[in-house]
């Protein structure tokens, strides 16, 4: 038998396996097709400080490898989360970790604040990486100056774990971690989207409403992975990976490669309940190969 249960930050999880945010909406959603109990844990759609309508439509279009979303953070804001959301979140077994989102390093400040009256939050994961927000947003996730001070501030107005949900779209996504981590993060999680296009050339226009998107699936993996391995050698901060997960074996590579934990995405999309087939599908590949602790292989990739 096999134990999966690790600790990410301090979050104590019963496995390693969480449900990405934007993926798994508020946990109400996806509670028809599997047991969330059975996972280690859950993040939360994105919410602002206001409510968001999101971008125009088309806002979702699939790709040979993938999926390409403009949606735009489209969610009810913070108020509203806390008093229709959170009631039914709060009854979940399972860890609920909070995403967060914010046009300025003092309203993210705000916003944790707001939280702290909330029992039962896991922890809050900080949103510096959508491609998909014109009022901040990845300009944070581009710059180590930006994305420390965001960091410092969600920090300095919570207890809890904060955890950085950083962006592959940069230069040196490694400098990004360590002014995360140099602002107060206890852990980070990574790869948010890719920047795509989607073009319909009879029409000459871009089919998402928005022009751009973020690509996300089966075809990001390979980047994920890489980036996950060169962050892993900046810093001390646990990591959790994230990017084209569909199976266990999908996760294990994550985790070898230095994932303390991961977060299934798009692959939801596809099957519902597909998470709890990855925790079944660890237990049994670890157990086939006498490996009695799932984080003995964290971080144990040969180069």
């Amino acid at each position: 038998m096999t134990d999966l249960t690790t600790n990410f930050a301090g979050i104590e999880l019963r496995n390693p396996v969480l449900l990405a945010s934007g993926t798994c909406g508020y946990g109400e959603e996806l509670a028809p097709f599997l047991d969330l109990a059975r996972l280690g844990g859950i993040v939360t759609k994105t919410i602002t400080p206001e409510p968001r309508a999101g971008n125009a439509p088309p806002r979702i279009v699939e790709t040979a490898a993938g999926m390409l979303n403009s949606i735009g953070l489209q969610n009810p804001g913070i108020d509203a989360f806390v008093q229709d959301k959170w009631p039914y979140l709060a009854t979940l077994d399972t860890q609920i970790i909070v995403n967060i989102a914010a046009p300025t390093a003092q309203l993210h400040g705000a916003m944790v604040a707001r939280l702290e009256e909330v029992q039962g939050i896991a922890g809050i994961e900080v949103n510096i990486s959508s491609p998909n927000m014109k009022d901040g947003g990845m300009l944070f996730g581009c710059s180590p100056s930006a994305s420390r001070e965001v960091i410092a501030a969600v920090r300095s107005e919570t207890r809890r774990p904060v955890i950085a949900k950083l962006t592959p779209n940069v230069t040196d996504i490694a400098a990004i971690a360590n002014a995360v981590e140099d602002g107060g993060a206890d852990g980070i999680s990574m790869i948010n989207t890719l920047l795509g296009m989607a073009v319909d050339w009879r029409t000459r226009k871009p089919i998402l409403g928005n022009v751009t998107g973020g690509l996300s699936g089966p075809a990001i993996k390979p980047v994920a992975l890489a980036l996950l391995w060169k962050v892993r050698q900046a810093v001390n901060i646990p990591i959790m990976g994230l990017g084209g997960i569909a199976t266990a074996a999908d996760a294990l590579e994550f985790l070898v490669a230095g994932a303390a934990a991961v977060q299934v995405g798009t692959s939801t999309f596809v099957d519902p309940g597909g998470a709890a087939d990855i925790v079944a599908g660890i237990e049994r590949e670890c157990a086939a190969a006498d490996i009695t602790r799932v984080g003995d292989l964290v971080g144990t990739l040969r180069v």
